[in-house]
């Protein structure tokens, strides 16, 4: 069941107020969707202003064809990023209209320590 005005609270809107960079890409990869946080995090490659803009022209040829990749084939890509700004989970994921893919959703997470892996087989 998805989320509509019967079952979201008028006030919500989680993409904006979700604490992690949501971008969001159509099928062509141009971005179609940056939340707030996304916004600031990219914010020195143009932030607001890549809305419109492809993916390909702000990624490197080996990321354009993993994007590609994930565009053609439905697979989910999840990573864990380290560097000086820290360590991040980034998935990129897709989403749908229906039954149909519409494209990739990426979300980055910042997290610190260890990452905890629960078993519960």
């Amino acid at each position: 069941m998805g989320l509509n005005q019967e079952t979201v609270h008028p006030d919500f809107i989680w993409d904006e107020d979700f604490p992690s960079p949501v971008t969001v890409c159509d099928m062509e990869g141009i971005i179609i969707a940056m939340n707030r946080q996304a916004r600031k995090n990219f914010k020195k490659w143009g932030g607001k202003e890549l809305i419109g803009k492809s993916l390909y022209s702000c990624h490197s040829r080996r990321s354009g064809d993993i994007i590609r990749r994930l565009l053609g084939s439905g697979e989910k890509n999840v990573y864990v990023v380290q560097d000086k700004k820290g360590s991040r989970i980034v998935q990129q994921i897709p989403w749908y209209k229906g039954d149909t893919m519409a494209g990739l959703v990426e979300i980055i997470t910042p997290f610190t320590g260890e990452l905890a892996v629960k078993d519960r087989t």
